[in-house]
């Protein structure tokens, strides 16, 4: 089992909390409060697992500069009071943000005995095969 430190203990909480608060802000008709909130906790909780300076070198780095202006422009456009456009550009930044980590979570996905057997289905194993190629790097 991996040990975890009570500073990440703390960020798995916060991000947990964050993503939750999302979700649900999302279902209930993209409320701008529930959103602020989950966009607050979900970054804090990321600078506590992984750490304050790592998190800085994650999001600015000069190949990431453009998923990490429409990711923290989004938080910001939430954050004033339009959920909606704020949350689309959220998901985009997120999108690219992330695209290389989304073969990793696709080959976890694959071992789970349920979800593996749902992804390797005909018609949506070829969306996830190509979800799941990596053509850039990390």
């Amino acid at each position: 089992m991996i040990s975890l430190t009570d500073s990440q203990k703390i960020g798995m909480g916060l991000t947990g909390f964050g993503v939750f608060f999302l979700f649900f802000g999302m279902i209930l008709f993209f409320d701008k409060a529930l959103l602020a909130i989950g966009n607050v906790l979900f970054v804090a909780g990321l600078a506590f697992v992984i750490g304050l300076e790592r998190t800085f070198r994650f999001f600015f780095q000069k190949h990431k500069m453009k998923a990490t202006s429409f990711f923290l422009g989004g938080v910001f456009v939430v954050l004033i009071g339009w959920p909606i456009i704020g949350v689309v550009l959220e998901i985009y930044g997120f999108f690219l943000l992330f695209r290389g980590f989304f073969p990793v979570v696709i080959g976890f996905i694959r071992r789970i005995p349920v979800l593996g057997s749902i992804l390797n289905l005909p018609f949506i194993s070829a969306y996830v095969d190509k979800a799941g190629e990596s053509n850039t790097m990390v």
